[in-house]
């Protein structure tokens, strides 16, 4: 990965937490915590005048080693 495309990364993940500060306390929190095999990651997703729309996954290992990967990226 080129130093452009990593300095626009941390530039856009900046904005973000500027943005939602209770939302990456929250991911923060959670992932300070470890994410375990088994645990299940709920996401709600709510429209204006749109019925809400919810899906679930139970985190795998192979999801896990994904984490671990992006978590690795980002240093």
């Amino acid at each position: 990965m080129n130093p452009a495309s990593i300095m626009k990364i941390m530039s856009a993940k900046k904005q973000f937490t500027d943005n939602h500060p209770r939302f990456a306390a929250f991911l923060s929190a959670v992932l300070g915590k470890g994410i375990e095999e088994g645990t299940i990651i709920e996401l709600k997703v709510t429209k204006p005048g749109q019925e809400a729309m919810v899906t679930n996954i139970k985190v795998q290992q192979s999801d896990l080693e994904l984490l671990q990967e992006l978590k690795e990226m980002m240093r």
